[in-house]
């Protein structure tokens, strides 16, 4: 299962359900994929997306979401026990300092193979790298709560998070001084998901390569 978001924030759009719907016109032998768009709501996301396990309980699930200013494919490698939002979601709450589920642990990492998607994202032509910082708006709250679903519910279930760039007409709007921040084609993205997707699928050892950062 791979899922997005709708749109935030004041945008019409959001990149993660262009991105993801192209994923079906790709090819993953072995596996069946499906797509779900999440509400950008602390809670509500949760409550729709464990609705759709209970449904059809995924193996894998790969949740992907806006992270405007980055400029590829970042696949997140922790996902921490916090809700602390600049903005107001879509519902209008705005949680400061309060657990994603209390009583959990602080933290939880990601179960898919990191840095073989990070490799093969590159591979096929598209920039990415691995984030220790998923943030502490709605797709770390999917993404933490989603681990927890697994730890408490699912346990043979894998899955982590990628965030995705602006698109070019988002970028456009937030022109400055000549300058806009980076953005990343549709069909990129979904070129990107799918070669991070067949990573997932294909296996193997993750790459001993360093994917460190200093901030």
């Amino acid at each position: 299962m791979v899922t997005a978001f709708e749109p935030f924030g004041g945008e019409s759009v959001n990149p993660s359900e262009a991105a993801i719907a192209g994923l079906h016109r790709e090819t993953f032998p072995g596996a069946e994929l499906r797509t779900l768009t999440l509400p950008t709501s602390f809670g509500h996301s949760l409550e729709k997306l464990r609705r759709a396990l209970e449904d059809w309980p995924a193996d894998i699930v790969l949740a992907v979401g806006q992270a405007g200013g980055r400029s590829g494919l970042s696949v997140e490698r922790v996902a921490i026990n916090l809700d602390d939002a600049r903005i107001p979601d879509n519902s209008g709450q705005q949680p400061v300092d309060v657990p994603v589920v209390a009583g959990a642990p602080a933290a939880y990492f990601s179960t898919l193979p990191v840095k073989a998607m990070v490799a093969a994202i590159r591979e096929a032509g598209v920039e990415a790298s691995v984030s220790h910082s998923a943030g502490t708006f709605v797709c770390n709250h999917v993404f933490f709560g989603l681990r927890h679903m697994a730890e408490t519910t699912w346990p043979s279930m894998r899955c982590g998070f990628v965030h995705i760039p602006f698109l070019p007409e988002q970028a456009a709007v937030r022109r400055i001084s000549g300058s806009e921040p980076p953005s990343l084609d549709t069909a990129s993205v979904t070129r990107g998901l799918a070669a991070a997707i067949a990573a997932i699928t294909r296996g193997g050892p993750e790459p001993h390569i360093t994917e460190g950062a200093l901030s």
